[in-house]
């Protein structure tokens, strides 16, 4: 049954970044029994229970595994929830035929970006390869967002991809993924602002508790998710989860909370705290 979003809801709090899975796909070979505290299956359903008590109105749901089987998959969990707003999900980027894949695809309503899987290949320069510029554009002509999985390593890339596609929507998924359980700061930081500073790229509060290990003290990444604020400003922070690998580090409530102590100390005013917790996904996202 379709669960259905209260009205007063829908400029509400937005999880800009959760996933579901189903093992028996067989995709998803980072999520080994290795990962036991999530290596079980995730319905949209499990995701609601969690999300709900903080008034999360909606949310984008985002691949976990580099297939077009698995976005087909998440396409019909958000036909079949209506509290699924987007889905961020992928293709066979080097097949011939991807350009046209992206167009066939950015004609599903719920389809709103795509993203590899960058952090887990080897070659830190892959997605600068050239055969990967006609998908690339295809993505930005269809108005999809791209969601960068991406490590340190990886931003001064991201800033070439910016200047070669400038039509290109481009979101920093988990603020790049710093290694905050060995306190690396630098050039995180500096490369992280500048970035913000020189691009129009957005920038997702997510992930950073998972990166400061099991376990982790409540204010672990609270310099790091401060800094993403003060770089990006409230205009371009999204605010997402990335439940359930979260609860490799913490509860939703805990990561909640955490935000919710980090924008007080930040003082933001309404407004602004309200685009950083929904308005920016949805503006960034093109979300309904």
């Amino acid at each position: 049954m379709n669960d259905l979003l209260d009205p007063d809801d829908a400029v509400g709090i937005v999880d800009a970044h959760f996933h579901c899975w189903r093992l028996a796909r067989g995709d998803y070979g980072w999520l080994t029994p290795a990962l036991h505290p999530i290596h079980r299956d995730v319905a949209v359903a499990d995701w609601q229970a969690v999300s709900r008590p903080h008034g999360v109105a909606g949310g984008v749901l985002v691949q976990a595994a580099p297939t077009e089987a698995e976005t087909d998959f998440l396409l019909a969990q958000a036909q079949a929830h209506a509290s699924v707003l987007g889905v961020v999900g992928s293709i066979d980027w080097l097949a011939a035929d991807a350009p046209r894949r992206v167009e066939a695809l950015a004609r599903q309503p719920r389809l709103v970006g795509l993203r590899p899987m960058l952090q887990d290949l080897p070659d830190p320069d892959w997605i600068l390869q050239p055969a990967l510029a006609p998908v690339l554009e295809a993505m930005a002509a269809c108005g999809l967002a791209f969601d960068a999985l991406v490590k340190p390593v990886h931003l001064v890339r991201v800033r070439r991809l910016v200047d070669r596609h400038p039509g290109l929507r481009i979101v920093i998924d988990h603020g790049a993924k710093p290694d905050i359980a060995a306190g690396a700061w630098q050039p995180w930081a500096t490369e992280m602002a500048a970035l913000a500073r020189e691009t129009q790229v957005f920038c997702k509060l997510s992930g950073l508790l998972t990166e400061a290990g099991p376990a982790p003290r409540p204010e672990a990444a609270r310099r790091w998710a401060r800094h993403l604020l003060d770089s990006f400003g409230a205009e371009r922070l999204i605010w997402g989860s990335d439940w359930p690998v979260l609860e490799l580090a913490g509860s939703y409530a805990a990561w909640w909370a955490e935000v919710q102590a980090m924008l007080d100390d930040a003082a933001l005013p309404p407004a602004a705290r309200a685009a950083a917790l929904g308005g920016n996904a949805r503006r960034f996202y093109g979300l309904g």
